[in-house]
């Protein structure tokens, strides 16, 4: 590997800064951050804020897997996808691709199993990422130039803006399915997300739209047992 210096130059001063907080397990953690991209661990280094979310992350990631008894494995259906998309979304923040809320929503469409795999696997998450990453990139060049999509890489920035302003503000409303419920909306045009963000009510009345949506599509999806 051409960067082993490079990474284990950043894996001495990030065990450096772990190791403040967290001396116990700054061999555990500091491993589990360095399965993220150099880039990323670069950015943590000299960002407080992002490294304690990350940190904050992998801790949670290590109480899960030992609190988690064998029986609770074939548990997973019963874990919220919504839950499943906040801690996907906020794994992939991390990377800075720019398609955060995009990219989120493509893993999600897969099985829980898989999405659970993903949480605890940097490596296939990176992976993952990158895949989605080509596929969106490679989405917006082929555009139109006479048609304005909503992964248009002209108005990239500005649909992500407006999708952490949104999932802030449908989390008020309702915080059970709010990732879900966020992508649902983000499928509208820029012209009618601009709208529901700037009134309430049109807000209030998108989000029941999309809650009901959703809750007709689970009841068809779900089989009949009797």
């Amino acid at each position: 590997m051409d960067n082993e210096e490079d990474l284990e130059s950043l894996g001495e001063k990030l065990y450096d800064r772990v190791s403040l907080n967290h001396a116990d397990m700054a061999p555990k953690l500091t491993g589990m951050l360095l399965e993220l991209p150099g880039a990323v661990i670069s950015q943590m280094l000299q960002d407080e804020a992002l490294l304690s979310k990350a940190l904050e992350k992998a801790l949670a990631a290590l109480h899960h897997d030992t609190s988690k008894s064998p029986s609770q494995e074939d548990d997973v259906d019963s874990v919220s996808l919504d839950s499943l998309g906040e801690q996907l979304y906020e794994l992939i923040n991390l990377y800075d691709t720019g398609y955060t809320q995009k990219i989120t929503g493509m893993l999600l469409e897969q099985e829980k199993k898989v999405v659970h795999q993903l949480l605890s696997d940097p490596v296939l998450l990176e992976e993952k990422v990158n895949m989605a990453l080509k596929t969106l990139q490679g989405a917006s060049c082929t555009q139109g130039q006479g048609e304005t999509d909503v992964s248009d890489i002209s108005d990239q920035d500005e649909v992500e803006v407006i999708g952490e302003k949104l999932f802030a503000l449908v989390q008020e409303i309702e915080p059970v399915h709010c990732a879900d419920i966020t992508g649902m909306l983000l499928e509208m045009d820029l012209g009618k997300l601009h709208q529901i963000l700037s009134d309430r009510t049109m807000l209030v009345f998108a989000v029941q739209r999309a809650k009901s949506a959703r809750e007709n599509a689970l009841n068809q999806a779900q089989p009949d047992t009797h």
